[in-house]
């Protein structure tokens, strides 16, 4: 468990392979006062249509789901997404950065770009979660969360659909905690919904 007087501004998300299931599950069992802002990187194939992403999610939460914009400020009560293609750095005025530089891990977004941008932005008061997914993204992002003092959640890669990238990250980094997506949102609404 985190130090008590640790006040989390913000949590990470990445997931690859198998995330509409994981984000559905994690999203439906936060509380409805959760305020936190959740900011979400999910590799998706070009061609699959991100509109009915995001209603599908704002139909499973009970929170504000949204395609996140450029120079766009990070606030309270929002899980925010990734728009395809675009690389997301958050900045040191807690706003969005979009980039098209190339892809990284095969991938843009790239999570671990998200992650080490965060690192550095927010230090110990940031939790990164990796989720289901069948490469390796995110695990160096993580790395950078928890050299800069935050906290690092895998789900359970007995679990998780592809269990690779939650495996490869906890390969990588001596993350906070393995678990299964019930009890991420149990830790969650519990330890940062305060």
């Amino acid at each position: 468990m985190p130090n008590k007087k640790t006040e989390f501004k913000a949590i990470v998300i990445g997931v690859s392979a198998g995330g509409m299931e994981a984000l559905a599950r994690l999203f439906a069992l936060l509380d409805k006062d959760f305020s936190t802002p959740i900011i979400v990187v999910q590799h998706i194939s070009p061609d699959q249509e991100f509109d009915f992403l995001m209603r599908h999610y704002s139909i499973v939460s009970k929170h504000h789901v949204k395609e996140l914009e450029e120079k766009e400020s990070i606030e309270k009560g929002f899980i925010y997404f990734a728009p395809p293609n675009y690389h997301v750095l958050i900045e040191d005025d807690y706003t969005f950065s979009l980039s098209t530089d190339e892809k990284v891990n095969y991938s843009r977004p790239s999570i671990d770009i998200l992650f080490s941008s965060a690192a550095y932005v927010y230090l110990s008061s940031i939790i990164a979660i990796v989720l289901t997914g069948a490469n390796g993204d995110g695990s160096n992002g993580a790395l950078d969360i928890k050299k800069n003092g935050g906290y690092v959640i895998a789900q359970d890669p007995n679990e998780a659909l592809y269990p690779t990238m939650p495996q490869t990250t906890i390969s990588k980094v001596k993350v906070d905690k393995i678990i299964k997506i019930e009890e991420i949102a149990s830790f969650l609404n519990k330890q940062v919904n305060k």
